[in-house]
């Protein structure tokens, strides 16, 4: 496997007590990366001054430094700072783009497993490892939806020609579901490695709390496009899992919110009209990306 076969792009906000990990898989990584670009989005603890001493040593990490927009951007700004990385690399060769996290760990050989995922199915579009937690001194999987379609924003890695097909991620909260859903009306499979772990960390959604981080997933659904008969059997099974019953009343709360403040959806009518249509199977319980 050919070490220039991948770039990755790292955006990185107040990340200083995980990205040593982050910087540390890397470094080990069995097949390394064309170019890694870490962009801090602004940080204000010591992330940047930590990925430049790592860029300092090892050559193939560039870092782009931009300035503090003065709060998080939920979706909005990770994709922005990502498009900053990916602006960076527009003039050199590469098979797969990887969006990932800067609190996150994983084992010398996670990118070339990948990476051989890729190359025994070429109709795969998007993949990427499943991403645990430490629970009680073991990795715990975490909630990731649906393995047979979704990907955790956390971990995607991208064939260059579904990406080319896909277009740019966009800019708003679920662009990591938007991006799988025009994936497959294009049909490209895209699918969680159960077999390839990385650990996180930073629990999801610590950044906000649990309420605002359901609230925000239930408002990304939204703007996604979910069928609402699929929204409320999702909710449902929410609150009677294991999970706290705030996260079933803040998720629908979020979505309700879509339509009652009049927010914008994606602006892809084929990909919401495929994304319905194929989660009104599942609730028929007929075959559809959700497996």
């Amino acid at each position: 496997m050919s070490t220039s076969s991948y770039i990755v792009i790292t955006p990185v906000r107040d990340e200083a007590a995980y990205i040593g990990r982050t910087i540390e898989s890397m470094a080990r990584q069995t097949v390394r990366p064309r170019r890694w670009i870490v962009v801090d989005d602004g940080s204000s603890d010591e992330s940047p001054q930590l990925v430049e001493a790592a860029a300092a040593r090892l050559p193939w990490i560039d870092v782009i430094r931009r300035k503090d927009r003065g709060a998080r951007q939920s979706g909005a700004g990770v994709v922005e700072a990502f498009n900053a990385g990916l602006a960076a690399i527009r003039d050199l060769p590469w098979d797969y783009l990887v969006k990932l996290d800067g609190d996150l760990s994983f084992d010398e050989s996670y990118f070339e497993r990948c990476l051989e995922k890729f190359a025994v199915d070429a109709n795969l579009g998007i993949g990427g490892g499943v991403v645990c937690v430490i629970d009680q001194g073991r990795p715990r999987v975490e909630s990731v939806g649906d393995p047979c379609f979704h990907v955790r924003g956390a971990t995607k890695i991208y064939r260059r020609s579904c990406w080319e097909d896909i277009g740019p991620l966009v800019q708003a909260p679920g662009w990591d579901t938007i991006d799988e859903v025009r994936a497959n009306l294009k049909g490209w499979t895209t699918r969680t490695f159960g077999d390839i772990q990385l650990i996180q960390h930073k629990p999801t959604g610590t950044a906000d709390g649990i309420w605002r981080n359901w609230y925000k997933n239930g408002l990304a659904n939204y703007i996604t496009g979910y069928d609402p008969l699929f929204m409320v059997a999702k909710c449902l099974k929410r609150a009677f899992s294991t999970s706290p019953r705030l996260a079933a009343v803040a998720l629908a709360a979020g979505f309700c919110s879509g339509y009652l403040k009049r927010r914008p959806q994606v602006l892809d009518s084929q990909a919401i009209a495929y994304l319905r249509r194929q989660q009104r199977r599942r609730l028929l319980l007929r075959s559809s990306i959700y497996g």
